[in-house]
């Protein structure tokens, strides 16, 4: 079951075992920003109804980006709930399937052998990480529409790990997706960090989007892997810059 932690009366911070979900309620409705792997669905579900609503309840769905497990439950709102997902108009091919952009097979396969990356590799599997599923119905977000959803979010383009990668700045809290996180099965350390290298399209473009991040007035970080974090947002991004050069 994913820990649900409440950040402000309005957002909520969805912990599952790998990968984490935000959900916004305010008078308006119910939305999600990211959605797990496919076999996280049972966990968004109970995530929602612990705030008393349903799947049909959803108004959105926001993507930070178009990985796996991070789009992977949105696929069945979409084809079977006609919620509307939007994300970045650069991320909405991706989102679609018309390309894919992320770690191939191979890179994977030549780190299976490393203890933390067998037991997470077991773990995408179970969990339907393997499929190559879109959402063809995946549309840009406007700030018209972004004006109407719950929380009215306000994006943050933050290109790097993927192409059209988005977090968003709702109710004062910085939803980050992967563009800063700050823990994941696959790191020893905790705290504001990027991903390894091999999972972003750009650790260039990274570390630059840190940059943008750090303009934000916000001292809450709810990240799409890790546990939520508070303090100057500019630390955490100066952390996780300093971490990535080093490494």
């Amino acid at each position: 079951m994913a820990e649900l932690v409440q950040v402000t009366d309005k957002v909520h911070l969805a912990q599952g075992h790998a990968v984490n979900w935000v959900l916004v309620t305010d008078e308006s409705g119910v939305m999600l920003i990211d959605a797990g792997y496919p076999g996280d669905r049972a966990e968004v579900l109970a995530s929602l109804r612990q705030l008393g609503h349903q799947p049909a309840d959803v108004r959105a769905i926001l993507l930070t980006h178009a990985h796996i497990d991070h789009l992977g439950s949105a696929i069945w709102f979409a084809s079977e709930h006609g919620t509307p997902v939007y994300c970045h108009a650069e991320e909405v091919g991706h989102a679609k399937r018309e390309y894919l952009e992320q770690a191939s097979i191979l890179d994977v396969a030549l780190r299976i052998w490393r203890p933390r990356w067998a037991v997470w590799g077991a773990h995408v599997v179970r969990s339907g990480g393997l499929i190559r599923d879109g959402i063809p119905t995946a549309q840009p977000l406007t700030n018209e529409t972004a004006a109407g959803l719950p929380g009215h979010p306000m994006p943050v383009f933050t290109p790097g790990h993927t192409g059209g990668h988005c977090s968003y700045l709702v109710d004062g809290v910085l939803a980050s997706g992967d563009a800063l996180i700050t823990g994941h099965p696959l790191l020893r350390h905790r705290g504001p960090q990027l991903l390894p290298e091999v999972f972003s399209h750009s650790q260039q473009n990274c570390i630059r989007s840190l940059s943008a991040l750090a303009l934000l007035e916000t001292e809450i970080l709810a990240p799409g892997h890790g546990d939520l974090w508070r303090g100057r947002i500019r630390e955490a991004t100066e952390a996780a810059a300093s971490l990535a050069i080093g490494r």
